[in-house]
């Protein structure tokens, strides 16, 4: 059984139980990549917020994902994407799946 939530649903889900794993913006633009996802391979994405905290890291920029990271390994967001997925926040923020 499945039950399908809207972006409001996520987003106060989120800032209930998780205030600090994603900014608003970020939540929007996680909630859009699995839409988009959903919408363009017809497959249903089960929402597991905790999964989605364990596995996706928000970043403000550049600077802060190479807190985590090899700065030469990983200069930009360019050479990242060929590690795992990025999703877009801002003009510098992003997302990415953990690796």
């Amino acid at each position: 059984m499945k039950t399908t939530i809207n972006y409001y649903e996520f987003e106060r889900w989120f800032f209930k139980n998780r205030p600090h794993n994603f900014s608003s913006a970020g939540l929007r633009s996680l909630y859009d990549y699995f839409e988009d996802y959903e919408e363009d391979t017809g497959e249903s994405v089960e929402f597991d917020p905790i999964a989605l905290c364990v596995e996706f890291t928000e970043y403000e920029n550049i600077d802060e994902f190479h807190k985590n990271y090899d700065k030469d390994t990983y200069p930009n967001k360019d050479e990242i994407m060929d590690y795992t997925q990025v999703i877009e926040v801002g003009l510098e923020s992003f997302i990415i799946a953990d690796f």
